[in-house]
C-alpha cells in the first residue's frame, strides 16, 4: 500500500530513539554483540522486536562493504550430474571446504539451459566465479562481462585469468606407458565428448581428431598418443571411440564397439573411471577376462575404481584439492601466479597385466 495511510517500516534510527542509545549501539546489538553487555543487548533487541524491526538490511550492508559473501561455480552440465558424478562431487567438496573456511556461500550454476544460465550469471549476487570444465562459451563470455574475479578449472588458459589444471597429458602418458611396458601394442581409447560442435558416437576419424576443442580431452589423448609414438606405434592406427556422455553405459557401448574389432585390442585406455567401469562390464558380457584377455585402465581414481572387479588401474588426480585450490585462489588466500598445475599419480591395480602369449601371437591392426 502506498500513500499517506501506508505504514512506514521501522528503521534503526527509530530503535535508537526508543532505546535512548546511538545508532551505532543498535547496530552493534545486531552485528557485534561482544561490544555490549548481555543485558543491554537483550533490552535493545526487545525494543526492536516490539517495533517490528528485524535488523539492518543485508543488501544495504553488502553494498557498503562491497562483499556479498558468496561465489558462483559455473558448471558445464546439469545439477543432477553435479550431485551424481563422483569426480564433480569431490571437486565441489573441495570448493565447499574452502568456502566454509572463508565463511562464504556457494551458488552452483548449471549451463545446459544456456539462456537461463546467462541470466543467472548476469544477475548472481556473488563476489566471483569458478568456471569448471566445459560450459557454453556464450555463458563464459557472460562471466567475464561481469568484471569480477574468475578462476577457470580444466580449461584452456585465458590471458590474465587464474587457471587450475591437472597435468592431464603427463598422467595419460604414464598410464599408456604402463600398458606398453607390459607388452601391449594393440591399444584402443575410449573418450567422452570431444567438442562442443556436434554430437558423435562411434569411431573418431582424422577430421574429428583435428576438431577436438575440450582441453582435458585434447591433453589426455595427446598423452596416450605421445607414449604410443615413443614406442614406435603409429598413432593414427589406434582406434578412438567417442561417446556424448561420461558414464558407465557410454563406456560399455564404446568398449563393445572396440572389442568387436579384428584383431581385438589387448588394452583399452578409458579417459575416465566411469567409462572404464563400463568397459569392464562390456568385457564380462563378451565372456572376456580382465586382465587375462584384455587390460582396461581409467583416469581419476574415483572411490569406485578401487572397489571394481577387478580393481581398476587408473591415474589419480586430487579432485578435492583441485576444488579447494580453485576457491582459495578466488578468495585470494593463495598467491595468484596465472596457471596452477596439479600433478597426477599412476595407480596400478589388477585390471592391467603383462601381455599373454596368446595375445602376442595376434597381429597388430594394419599388419
Amino acid at each position: 500500500m502506498t500513500g499517506p495511510d501506508a505504514k512506514k517500516s521501522p528503521t534503526l534510527r527509530d530503535v535508537a530513539r526508543a532505546a535512548g542509545v546511538s545508532r551505532t549501539t543498535v547496530s552493534n546489538a545486531f552485528n557485534r554483540p561482544d561490544q555490549l553487555s548481555g543485558a543491554a543487548r537483550d533490552r535493545i533487541l526487545d525494543i526492536a522486536r516490539g517495533l517490528g524491526y528485524h535488523g539492518p538490511n543485508p543488501m544495504a550492508r553488502k553494498l557498503r562493504t562491497g562483499r556479498i559473501g558468496a561465489i558462483g561455480v559455473v558448471f558445464g552440465d546439469t545439477l543432477p550430474y553435479a550431485f551424481s558424478d563422483h569426480a564433480a562431487i569431490l571437486f565441489l567438496h573441495g570448493v565447499g571446504r574452502a568456502c566454509e573456511a572463508a565463511g562464504c556461500s556457494l551458488l552452483i550454476i548449471p549451463t545446459t539451459d544456456q539462456g537461463a544460465a546467462q541470466t543467472t550469471v548476469r544477475e548472481a549476487l556473488v563476489d566471483g566465479f569458478i568456471v569448471y570444465t566445459t560450459p557454453s562459451e556464450d555463458v563464459v563470455s557472460q562471466v567475464f562481462d561481469r568484471n569480477l574475479p574468475v578462476v577457470t578449472v580444466d580449461r584452456s588458459g585465458v590471458p590474465g585469468v587464474t587457471a587450475v589444471r591437472v597435468d592431464d597429458r603427463a598422467g595419460a602418458r604414464s598410464i599408456a606407458e604402463h600398458v606398453i611396458d607390459h607388452g601391449h601394442r594393440r591399444l584402443a581409447i575410449i573418450v567422452p565428448r570431444l567438442s562442443a560442435m556436434g554430437e558423435h558416437s562411434g569411431f573418431v576419424d582424422r577430421a574429428r581428431r583435428a576438431a577436438i576443442s575440450y582441453a582435458v580431452c585434447a591433453d589426455r589423448i595427446g598423452g596416450y598418443l605421445d607414449a604410443a609414438a615413443a614406442a614406435g606405434l603409429d598413432p593414427l592406427t589406434i582406434p578412438i571411440d567417442e561417446r556424448p556422455d561420461n558414464h558407465e553405459d557410454a563406456g560399455r557401448a564404446a568398449a563393445l564397439n572396440l572389442l568387436s574389432l579384428d584383431p581385438q585390442p589387448t588394452a583399452i585406455l578409458a579417459m575416465t573411471d566411469r567409462m572404464a567401469l563400463g568397459a569392464l562390464r562390456a568385457a564380462r558380457e563378451m565372456g572376456l577376462r580382465v586382465p587375462e584377455d584384455v587390460s582396461i585402465a581409467g583416469f581419476d581414481d574415483l572411490p569406485a575404481a578401487a572397489e571394481a572387479a577387478p580393481p581398476l588401474t587408473t591415474v589419480r588426480q586430487p579432485l578435492v584439492e583441485k576444488g579447494e585450490q580453485a576457491a582459495e585462489l578466488l578468495f585470494g588466500t593463495r598467491r595468484h601466479t596465472g596457471l596452477h598445475i596439479i600433478e597426477t599419480e599412476l595407480v596400478v591395480r589388477r585390471s592391467t597385466s603383462p601381455l599373454s602369449a596368446q595375445q602376442s601371437a595376434m597381429p597388430l591392426a594394419g599388419d
